[in-house]
């Protein structure tokens, strides 16, 4: 260990514990925490942004708390990563690692602009459980579904979770932005409130509900998990997208839950994993994230028309399909959506109304404050039918069968949806709060008497567009 400072490039990393980039950097030196807001921070949608902004925020306070600041500068992370080491003479830089081609291309050149400086350039695994290129299938290439490799990964040891390591400031500090500053969200506009009173960022927090769910809930977690009415899940989709929980920490404890005999243990274990396929995918299959991921759906006829009045209904949970409009509206005022509920509102989407699965999918980049990338493109094409490990092309969910079996007494549709109702839940009138006042949406309206496409109707029309599609597939 030397008195020369080292850099920790803060990025969806947001915490202290099993956080190897962290350990690794408080072992060579006194540390500089940075964050940069870049391109791939100015290109977030409404709600992560502001998401990540209440989780930097929240960061700060527990480097304050150990005596430490979060600096933060804008820029491209080159030019940046420059003049931090020009002002601090930092000898070092730590970094976790991403995964998608514009963080690889970045962190490519960052590595090889740092070495050609003479500055130690270092990235380390830590926002997954195992890294993309270490798992392949007996012929040596990557998975395609996830089954096998959910077999191949179950009975792996991805080591035993980091403790925070002890860290030392530096002599001095350079000059940081201030986070009020950036804005993070303006994006959503009166949006925010609403968000904020139904997010609790932070490594604490996330620490304190993965506690609850274990002692309290995992164990009903098989059997309740497809209940949107119920609080069954986990709900740490939120926490490992800013990298405030380690996926290597909810494996161990669904390990744990495995051994003391709860049932739904391992089904959680399994989400975890499922996570990890989607980013193999996305590593080695990259246009996952922008084209079909089967090449022959190219020829489907998508209708991609965003101003569409089917789109319009569907953004902004006025359908008349009550299952889809509430999931729609969740989305809306908490920034996340129950699983089974994205299923089915994409189903709606991409079957039913016909819609290409990228409108869906940038709709959701922009509300979610869960938003991934990896599992936002996967999990929009293998309802669509165009991706991987996908449903029979001919499964088309019906929304209100859906709702009998997992919302039988109506208990999340009417906390989600006001109209009609005499007293309608906050959650409910907080949609109102939240949307856009260009909608023109109010509680005291009528709820569409009407599917904007009918089910049956919606239903064989979708059918036959795929029985209409040319593709090797469906031979």
């Amino acid at each position: 260990m030397t008195e020369t400072p080292v850099i920790w490039w803060v990025r969806r990393d947001l915490r202290l514990s099993d956080n190897p980039a962290l350990t690794a950097a408080a072992k060579a030196g006194p540390i500089i925490p940075l964050f940069i807001k870049d391109r791939s921070v100015d290109t977030l949608g409404a709600a992560a942004k502001w998401r990540l902004g209440e989780g930097l925020e929240h960061l700060a306070r527990a480097l304050e708390a150990q005596g430490l600041r979060l600096i933060l500068r804008r820029g491209a992370a080159r030019d940046v990563l420059d003049e931090v080491i020009g002002e601090s003479g930092a000898g070092a830089v730590h970094w976790s690692r991403l995964y998608d081609p514009e963080a690889i291309e970045r962190d490519t050149d960052v590595k090889s602009a740092l070495k050609a400086r003479g500055v130690e350039a270092q990235s380390h695994a830590g926002h997954l459980l195992f890294e993309p290129w270490t798992v392949e299938t007996k012929g040596g290439g990557p998975y395609k579904v996830y089954s096998p490799f959910w077999r191949a990964v179950k009975d792996r040891d991805p080591g035993v979770p980091l403790p925070a390591p002890v860290i030392r400031p530096p002599a001095s500090w350079p000059r940081s932005d201030d986070l009020s500053g950036w804005a993070m969200g303006a994006d959503l506009r009166r949006g925010a409130k609403v968000l904020a009173r139904h997010s609790n960022p932070g490594e604490a927090a996330a620490q304190a509900r993965l506690e609850t769910f274990v002692t309290g809930k995992i164990a009903a977690y098989k059997a309740e998990r497809d209940l949107p009415g119920v609080d069954a899940t986990s709900r740490m989709s939120e926490y490992l997208t800013y990298g405030e929980i380690s996926p290597r920490t909810l494996w161990f404890a669904g390990q744990r839950a495995m051994r003391a005999g709860h049932a739904g243990a391992e089904h959680f274990v399994k989400e975890v994993v499922w996570r990890e396929f989607a980013y193999h995918l996305m590593f080695h299959t990259p246009h996952i994230l922008t084209d079909n991921w089967r090449p022959d759906w190219d020829s489907f006829d998508w209708r991609e028309d965003e101003s569409l009045p089917e789109v319009e209904a569907w953004t902004r949970g006025r359908t008349g399909v009550q299952f889809v409009d509430a999931a729609m509206r969740e989305m809306y005022v908490t920034g996340t959506m129950h699983n089974r509920a994205r299923m089915i509102v994409a189903s709606y989407l991409t079957k039913h109304c016909l819609v290409h699965w990228k409108i869906g999918m940038r709709w959701f980049e922009d509300c979610l404050t869960d938003w991934d990338p990896a599992s936002n493109a996967m999990g929009w094409q293998w309802v669509a039918g165009s991706g991987p490990d996908a449903a029979p092309y001919f499964r088309v969910f019906n929304p209100d069968t859906q709702a009998e079996k997992f919302d039988p007494d109506g208990s999340y549709r009417r906390a989600f949806i006001a109209e009609g109702q005499d007293d309608p839940p906050q959650t409910a009138l907080e949609y109102f709060e939240a949307v856009p006042k260009s909608w023109n949406l109010s509680p005291r309206e009528n709820y569409p008497p009407r599917a904007i496409v009918d089910l049956k109707e919606g239903r064989a029309a979708a059918l036959a567009a795929y029985e209409a599609r040319s593709g090797p597939d469906r031979a």
